[in-house]
Parts: structure tokens; sequence; C-alpha cells
């Protein structure tokens, strides 16, 4: 059963006083009427059971708005947390995603100088290759006993070799035509250990290259630029002619 509020209990008790009294007077009209000092008590004492009254009413609505205030700051609180928690989870998976792509930018990384010394391992053998190459390709020369101006022939045709075969007549001509003497630049071809065979299939190709030939025309011309008919004859066969 629900219990009364102290306020209406407090006025509920004053009517029944009042009704009370009411009804006495009416089945006892001998006894005597209350006196002007009880009714003033009484309604002094009813105006401070109703003031008593509605100071508990305000002290249980003050005490009501502090428990809803508590309440709205007990979600407001816990709305923080789950924000604060969904803030969290977003800063995990932003250092996730970050960190995965640290590691795929560390692999590119290692990729890319992986290759990068594979193309520099490459190109140091291409190097080393064309290096060993340029050295087969220039004959070896005796010099001992040579003056300085033959010395100098020597590595004039060296150069020439590297660049162009020739025939042996061609490349001492060749010297003489930069201010050799015919003896300083027959030393130094001489002094070559040079395979004119090699030389003259060098030369047939170069000439097919830019032009076509008969096997005898190229023969010819290989004879016309100083080499020996037989190896004129080899440098065609070479060239397959």
């Amino acid at each position: 059963m629900t219990r009364p509020h102290r306020r209406t209990a407090a006025i509920l008790a004053s009517v029944a006083l009042l009704s009370g009294c009411a009804g006495a007077s009416e089945d006892t009209a001998s006894s005597p009427s209350p006196t002007q000092d009880e009714s003033s008590t009484a309604a002094a004492s009813l105006a401070d059971a109703e003031q008593r009254a509605e100071e508990a009413e305000q002290a249980q609505q003050d005490a009501q708005d502090r428990a809803d205030e508590a309440d709205r700051r007990a979600e407001d609180a816990e709305a923080r947390a789950a924000e604060a928690e969904a803030e969290l989870g977003a800063a995990e998976a932003r250092a996730a995603d970050a960190e995965t792509e640290l590691e795929e930018a560390l692999t590119r990384a290692e990729d890319a100088e992986a290759e990068a010394l594979a193309v520099a391992e490459e190109q140091a053998e291409q190097v080393e290759q064309a290096a060993a190459n340029e050295a087969a390709d220039t004959p070896a020369a005796d010099t001992s006993g040579m003056s300085n101006a033959q010395q100098n022939a020597v590595r004039s045709a060296q150069s020439y070799l590297e660049f162009t075969a020739f025939s042996r007549t061609g490349l001492i001509e060749q010297l003489e035509f930069e201010g050799y003497s015919t003896e300083d630049a027959t030393a130094a071809v001489d002094s070559l250990d040079v395979d004119y065979n090699a030389q003259a299939a060098k030369s047939a190709q170069s000439y097919l290259d830019m032009m076509g030939f008969s096997r005898s025309g190229l023969i010819d011309q290989l004879v016309f630029e100083g080499y020996t008919q037989d190896q004129a004859t080899y440098g065609a066969d070479q060239a397959g002619l």
C-alpha cells in the first residue's frame, strides 16, 4: 500500500481534527466550546505542519534533482568513455595501417636496393668484359730495343687496330700518313702479333655491311687494301662468299 505524502497526511489529520470537533459539538451540546487560545494554537500547529510538509517536499524534490543530475553526469561520462574508446580503436587502426605501410616501404626499398645492386654488378661485368675484349683485341708488341719514335708508332698502330681492321701494308701506310718514317712504321707494325687473316675477315664483313660485293670483287678490294691473295680469299670465305 502506498504511504501518503507527509504534507497530505498532515492536512488530512487537520481535517479529521476539525471534523471531530464539529461532531463532538453536535453530540455533546452541553460540552463547553474551545477557547480562542486553543483555536489559535491549533491553527498555528496546522500552519507549522504545512510548512514542514512543504520543506520536506522541497527537500525531496532537491534530492530528486540531484539524483537526476548525477544520472545525467553518469550518462555523459559513459558517452565520453565510449567516444574515447572509439578514438582509441581508430588510433590503433591508424597505427596498424602505418605499420603496414612502413613494412611495404621497407620491402620496396630492399627490392630497389637489390635491383640497383644487380644492375651495378651487371654493368661492372660489362665494363670488365669490354676491357678484357679490348685487351684481347690489342695486339701484343715487343718494344725492346726500339727507339722512342718506334715505340710511339707501336702505340699508334695498336690504337688503329682497336678501331678497325688493317692489312700489314695498309697499317704501315697509315702510320706513314701520320708522319712516322717508313722504317719506324715498319718496325712498329712488325713488332705486333697480328692475325692478318682475322683482319681480312673483319674488313670483308665491314665492306659487305656497307654495300654488296661479288666474291671476286670482294677479294680484289681486300687485295687493293694491302692483304695478300691468301688473306683476301680467307676473308671472303669467312664472310660467306
